[in-house]
């Protein structure tokens, strides 16, 4: 049976619901504004996923971008951080996430699709602006935020695993995986693609299957690196036993035809809601009036039968396991002692 690690939770959630930080469209870094702002609150929300304990943790940086920084205002920038400016503030980031996390545990440096940047932020949609809805643009932007990082004193022994999250369409999964290739100081450094699924289609929000995103993620091409896991976030957690089936499909698939040696890692963390969804006019996640019993099930009960499941089945490298919005420390720290029960940790 694959090894199971335990994943952090939703970061921007439990500051906004147990430290009473106010997000909205003025702070366009959003959780990562802390990094600016307010670093000592962002180490004790963090600190709180670490003493679960984690097993891995994931760095502050899921909004970090040129524009993001740019539009963002503090007493020693009052005009908005300019890019020369930015690596102390990611290096901050790195060094909350070392304090917070357990010696044994590894640091994920956790990055959300070009959509996560924009403002409102649209990786729910996918539907991007002209000036980045194609490959290449998409590549180039990737590829410079990524750069903002390489340049970080010793980043290889500070980070175990790049997560590339949230990502909602298929042209941008081809244009990461191209923009990792393209930086030597990555090289080496084990990275994720999760894909979140907002529909009862099993698709990406492009329209993208399950399958063909998994194809993109693992297939060859020799101008790309090629994930060590891929997994589904920001998804409703009663829809992961079918989707994982159908990566499992996917990747069985490619294994037969000879496209991929081995299986990659398998990467779960849906978000926390329990029938609720996210109402983007009023920014609060509100209980739907069709929510079903099995969608108001204890998370981690529903969660973790998943993984045994998926666990069971014996083909994934190792599963990851965490949550992501509206998922609090408190829900990790279930999840956790749910899976010790049941032997899988």
């Amino acid at each position: 049976m694959p090894r199971v690690r335990i994943l952090d939770g939703g970061l921007g959630t439990s500051l906004e619901h147990k430290y009473g930080v106010c997000f909205s469209h003025q702070r366009p870094l959003w959780s990562s504004d802390l990094i600016v702002s307010d670093p000592k609150t962002l180490l004790e929300c963090q600190s709180d996923f670490g003493n679960v304990p984690v097993d891995i943790l994931t760095t502050a940086t899921y909004q970090v971008s040129l524009e993001g920084f740019a539009a963002t205002t503090a007493p020693q920038f009052p005009d908005g951080v300019d890019a020369a400016s930015i690596p102390p503030f990611l290096d901050t980031a790195l060094s909350i996430a070392a304090q917070a996390k357990r010696p044994e545990a590894a640091v994920a440096l956790g990055l959300g699709p070009y959509g996560a940047c924009m403002v409102p932020s649209q990786e729910y949609s996918g539907a991007y602006d002209s000036a980045h809805n194609s490959v290449q643009s998409l590549l180039q932007w990737h590829e410079e935020r990524l750069r903002l990082f390489t340049g970080l004193s010793g980043l290889k022994d500070r980070i175990g695993i790049l997560a590339l999250e949230t990502v909602p369409r298929v042209d941008e999964i081809v244009a990461i995986r191209k923009a990792i290739s393209r930086l030597p100081e990555l090289a080496g450094v084990p990275f994720w693609i999760s894909c979140l699924y907002p529909g009862d289609d099993g698709r990406l929000p492009d329209g993208t299957s399950a399958e063909d995103a998994i194809t993109a993620m693992l297939g060859e091409d020799a101008s790309s690196s090629r994930p060590w896991g891929i997994g589904i976030n920001c998804t409703k957690v009663e829809k992961l036993d079918g989707l994982v089936r159908n990566y499992e499909s996917a990747v069985s698939k490619l294994a037969k035809e000879g496209k991929i040696s081995q299986w990659p890692a398998l990467v779960l963390y849906p978000d926390g809601t329990r029938g609720e969804v996210y109402n983007t006019t009023t920014q609060q996640w509100e209980v739907a009036d069709t929510a079903s019993s099995a969608e108001r099930a204890a998370w981690e009960t529903v969660l973790s039968q998943v993984v045994r499941d998926a666990s069971t089945r014996g083909n994934w490298a190792e599963i990851i396991v965490g949550g992501c919005c509206r998922s609090s420390s408190d829900d990790i720290a279930k999840l956790r002692n749910t899976l010790q029960s049941q032997g899988l940790i």
